[in-house]
């Protein structure tokens, strides 16, 4: 945790326990000497699990690890650590992830390959492998079921609070529970994700089915948030399905009986989210940005996210500035059509331009008025199409330089 806690924080709410889940967070010292660093969970025999993971073309040894061992669809463990990626560090980064996870499955009683790994922190390291390993197994010991709130806040790094999620939801006639916790606050530019996130759920669901709906679910929402365009090395989200809930067989291809279990799923990720964006690193403000009018909803996205992405509306915004002239520049380097004569932009509901010039009459008041609250709203229609888009992302204030201009200090 770095400096004071965001001004768009939420609280974290209670997480009820997870039938078959149990985890458990310990101070091991890996790089945070003074606060818990590092989560363990253990799931039932039979737990299912899925799991989306970042595009970065230079992956940490921990989501190599995760890619290979969800082949095989099963987990009994998850081993979380904070304050060092293992990222870049060759054969010993691989090493790292391979005693982890043989030490872990004889504590436990599992497979190595049943074991997921997450690491999160500084890049190019060595993550310190005897000192993870030594806390291992004190943090077995002190496994319980409702311990989801320490695990949000022990994942934790530039994080200024802890960030989870739950809904419950029926399958047939029975009522199964979705818990998730999330980190996030800087180099968060998901492409299927964003830096870590773990969700459980008492229901019982084939590997198959489990893995459609998140990654249908992380595509819109953790792919729908942005804080710097960074797409970390890192980025992982896994959901575990520990199968204890009572409900009607579901197939493995999933459908319609899993309807409104999509629908709690889609809630929690939608949550934890904007939870990161509303952590984005010396954040003031959270931007919503719709675009509409687009050929396609995927140049919708491309339009919405380049907005997002761009430094000088995210600076207009902490700013508090008017300045529509510059999310006119980000749809124009979208690369996606666009008209600047069929162009509509608003912000706070206020229309500011359109048919590529400044509307008649308005009135600036209104949109300094909006721009002063912490939510922003910024409208685009682009006039071609029907494709529209929502994204969110964060202001960008001196607070991101100087979190990360010390970030190793």
């Amino acid at each position: 945790m770095t400096g004071p806690i965001s001004p768009l924080a939420l609280p974290l709410p209670e997480m009820p326990a997870i039938a078959g889940a149990e985890c458990a967070s310990t101070a091991a010292g890996i790089r945070y000497k003074t606060r818990e660093d590092m989560t363990v969970f253990r799931f039932a025999a039979g737990t299912t699990v899925a799991g989306v993971f970042t595009m970065n073309k230079c992956p940490g040894a921990p989501v190599d690890w995760c890619r290979a061992a969800l082949k095989g669809g099963k987990a009994r463990a998850l081993v979380v650590n904070a304050g060092n990626s293992n990222v870049f560090t060759g054969k010993a980064g691989r090493e790292t992830c391979e005693r982890t996870a043989k030490e872990t499955a004889a504590l436990i009683g599992c497979k190595p390959r049943e074991v997921f790994i997450a690491s999160t922190g500084v890049i190019g390291e060595r993550l310190p492998t005897d000192v993870l390993l030594a806390a291992l197994p004190g943090a077995v010991a002190k496994l319980q079921a409702d311990s989801w709130q320490s695990a949000a806040r022990a994942i934790m790094t530039t994080d200024t609070f802890p960030k989870g999620a739950t809904r419950t939801a029926k399958i047939g006639d029975a009522t199964v529970t979705i818990c998730g916790i999330a980190k996030g606050s800087g180099m968060i530019a998901p492409d299927m994700a964003t830096m870590l996130s773990f969700l459980a759920t008492d229901a019982k669901i084939p590997a198959e089915a489990l893995q459609k709906l998140l990654s249908k679910g992380s595509a819109k929402s953790f792919n729908c948030v942005t804080v710097d365009s960074d797409t970390s090395t890192s980025d992982t989200v896994l959901l575990f399905a520990t199968g204890q809930a009572k409900h009607p067989r579901v197939p493995a291809e999933g459908g319609a009986i899993l309807k409104d279990f999509a629908r709690a799923l889609d809630e929690v990720l939608h949550e934890l989210a904007l939870m990161v964006a509303r952590d984005g690193e010396g954040a003031q403000k959270l931007i919503t940005i719709d675009v509409t009018g687009a050929v396609s909803a995927k140049s919708a996205h491309r339009i919405a996210m380049a907005i997002a992405n761009s430094p000088l509306v995210k600076t207009a915004v902490a700013g508090e500035d008017a300045n529509w002239g510059r999310i006119v520049m980000a749809v124009g380097k979208a690369g996606e059509p666009a008209d600047r004569d069929k162009l509509s932009i608003a912000v706070g509901g206020t229309w500011m331009a359109r048919e590529g010039g400044v509307i008649p009459g308005y009135d600036e008041a209104p949109v300094v008025a909006h721009m002063k609250g912490r939510d922003v709203q910024i409208t685009v229609d682009i006039g071609l199409g029907r494709g529209k888009a929502r994204v969110w992302t964060c202001d960008l204030t001196h607070g991101y330089i100087d979190i990360n201009g010390s970030y190793r200090s």
